[in-house]
């Protein structure tokens, strides 16, 4: 059977936010699969790691990055392209979060959480943006969350800033669409990184891929999905959220 439309061979993938977590496995999986992985958080010894951990046949560069400030993502892009010539694919993994009422979250909270998930999408989606329609080509794949999509108690500073990256994928995807650059969307429900494991005390080592009836997934599975956007078998697809979840959430009749 033929696969070669799922390959990212020789791509070049930048991946904000990976030095743990749903980054780091893509990453990992990337490099796996023979693409050129520019590996990127805020912390320059956790990605030296990560690197460092990756076992080709794709090359992989560490570049400390804070998607808040713009100089350090104009510094990461250049550097990608000056290490392997071109930006194919970009990740906007890079998130953050804390629980909190609404009338309980402080203006510097809500500022913090809405920088890390939507202007630091806006920062690296405008700037890895232009140069991929300058090479004529390219693939962002933003993040969002259920929280995004549904909303989510005691979280509504993330829910509202997913929100927004959900409405910038789509519209992006129709502005930029004469420049062969496809902008898409993955959703997760709850995963098993290490965030949820330090918030709900579950740890991957607990989950089963080949179960169906379950709840919480694994990093890995996000990859797939990730992957999969990056690959030419997703030619059709643009403007799109995938929701990655699970079991669906559905009114179940009432016992009578």
């Amino acid at each position: 059977m033929k696969t070669d439309q799922f390959s990212v061979d020789g791509k070049t993938v930048v991946i904000t936010g990976s030095s743990q977590g749903i980054g780091k496995v893509t990453a990992e999986r990337f490099a796996a699969s023979g693409a050129n992985v520019v590996v990127s958080s805020r912390t320059q010894e956790k990605i030296d790691e990560v690197v460092a951990g990756i076992d080709g046949p794709g090359e992989a560069l560490a570049m400390e990055c804070d998607v808040r400030e713009r100089d350090a993502v104009e510094a990461l892009i250049e550097a990608t392209v000056e290490e392997f010539g071109s930006v194919d694919v970009l990740v906007n993994n890079a998130g953050a979060s804390f629980m909190a009422n609404f009338e309980g979250i402080s203006e510097n909270g809500w500022k913090t959480i809405v920088d890390i998930n939507l202007h630091g999408t806006y920062h690296c989606t405008q700037v890895a943006g232009e140069e991929m329609r300058e090479q004529g080509h390219g693939n962002i794949i933003n993040f969002a969350s259920v929280a995004g999509t549904e909303g989510a108690p005691y979280m509504s500073h993330y829910a509202a800033a997913k929100a927004a990256v959900v409405n910038l994928t789509r519209t992006l995807a129709f502005e930029w669409a004469s420049d062969d650059v496809r902008v898409n969307c993955v959703a997760p429900g709850f995963v098993a990184t290490p965030g949820v494991e330090s918030q709900m005390g579950v740890t991957a080592d607990e989950i089963d891929r080949e179960t169906v009836d379950r709840r919480i997934g694994l990093s890995e599975e996000i990859a797939d999905t990730v992957q999969f956007l990056a690959s030419p078998a997703s030619s059709y697809i643009t403007g799109e959220t995938i929701t990655v979840r699970g079991v669906p959430d559905i009114m179940e009749s009432p016992d009578v």
